[in-house]
């Protein structure tokens, strides 16, 4: 598996280059291979957290069901990511976790993750750089989240990715800027009135 680039300049694109993937470091770890059909539950709001899920293939989404009936995705979990990677440090789940696709993850006991982290130091580096860059994302999101209009929050999204999502990602974008896909869908419509397709 690979691991993400880093955005935080030649400095750090030069560390990054320097260190092993973080998901070399976990493929070497003890665990055993778990599969999710599309739509399968990986893990409920509540349940013990016995296992730190590294994705191998497919997608899960991490979410959160709100009180007026939507959901809003927290994370993404495609191929080389970590699912609710502080979750390490909890005793139970806060969230939601379902296969988006038919998934495959390596299951890493919690336990052995903490105490190979503590024993270490390389793997303690790699994993602490993972979990800054998870929070750059978790505060985009949170200032996505802050703004008041549609459009004010796929603009952000947009500034943040480089481009306008694609059709067929619409909903997952929708869910993952707290909207409706129906108000998204209505939004990229208004755009595409103006500016041509989107």
């Amino acid at each position: 598996m690979m691991g993400h680039a880093c955005h935080a300049g030649p400095e750090g694109d030069m560390i990054e280059i320097m260190l092993p993937s973080l998901f070399a470091l976990l493929d070497d770890l003890p665990g055993r291979p778990c599969e999710f059909a599309a739509g399968g539950s990986v893990f409920h709001s509540g349940d013990p957290i016995r296992n730190i899920h590294a994705v191998q293939s497919g997608t899960i989404h991490l979410v959160r069901h709100q009180d007026d009936g939507s959901i809003l995705i927290l994370q993404r979990a495609g191929p080389a990511s970590i699912l609710a990677e502080a979750s390490l440090y909890s005793a139970q789940y806060h969230c939601d976790a379902r296969a988006e696709t038919a998934a495959v993850t390596w299951a890493i006991p919690r336990s052995t993750l903490r105490a190979r982290l503590q024993q270490d130091p390389e793997l303690a580096v790699v994993w602490a750089r993972h979990l800054a860059r998870e929070v750059q994302q978790a505060r985009l999101q949170a200032e996505i989240l802050f703004l008041k209009t549609v459009a004010a929050r796929l603009d952000a999204w947009i500034a943040w990715h480089g481009s306008r999502p694609e059709k067929g990602h619409w909903s997952a974008v929708a869910h993952e800027i707290g909207v409706s896909p129906e108000a998204l869908y209505r939004e990229m419509a208004r755009r595409r009135a103006r500016r041509g397709p989107a």
